[in-house]
């Protein structure tokens, strides 16, 4: 297979240096994060893609398009998790909780993240070449997991920074990931 989905997730926002669950609120980047995104589209102008997906949400389009992406389609799909009632809150006021395991009170549980996943990556399989996604790192974490058609679970152990990039591919014919977070 020729494929192989470069994902990235996006720059930094004022949510993420505070570590609040930002999930579904609308958090546009920093001044940081927008010069770390216009910093990963000079490792991007080499990369020719056949297509360029976006979450809707303001901070993965504005990493998108400062890193110089053009044609880009919004898909609903590749929101980050919806927190619920942990939406906002730091995992301190949370207190012990397993996103992977228990879903989000209020929110979305790893079987309904894990459908999203599954209908985007169905969506993608017919197309040859490079494909870009830009996302959330929980949400891509399942992703990554769904690649590799294994249990959403196995995301907890997959860290993502802002602004990283990463890589799903083939290796004889079998899902691998080819590179993870790099920055």
């Amino acid at each position: 297979m020729t494929q192989q989905v470069y994902l990235f997730r996006h720059g930094e926002t004022a949510w993420t240096l505070s570590g609040r669950h930002t999930g579904i609120t609308d958090i546009p980047l920093t001044e940081n994060g927008k010069k770390e995104a216009a910093l990963l589209g000079e490792r991007l102008k080499k990369i020719p893609f056949a297509k360029v997906f976006s979450s809707p949400r303001i901070r993965a389009l504005e990493t998108c398009k400062l890193a110089g992406c053009k044609n880009i389609l919004i898909d609903p799909d590749l929101q980050e998790w919806n927190y619920g009632k942990y939406e906002g809150l730091t995992r301190a006021e949370i207190g012990p909780w397993h996103l992977f395991e228990d879903g989000a009170p209020g929110g979305e549980s790893p079987s309904e993240v894990s459908a999203r996943a599954d209908r985007f990556l169905d969506k993608i399989r017919s197309y040859n070449g490079n494909i870009a996604l830009f996302s959330h790192g929980h949400f891509s974490r399942v992703l990554a997991a769904r690649w590799l058609n294994a249990d959403v679970k196995i995301g907890q152990f997959f860290y993502l920074s802002p602004t990283s990039m990463s890589i799903l591919g083939f290796e004889h014919d079998e899902p691998v990931i080819r590179l993870w977070n790099e920055q």
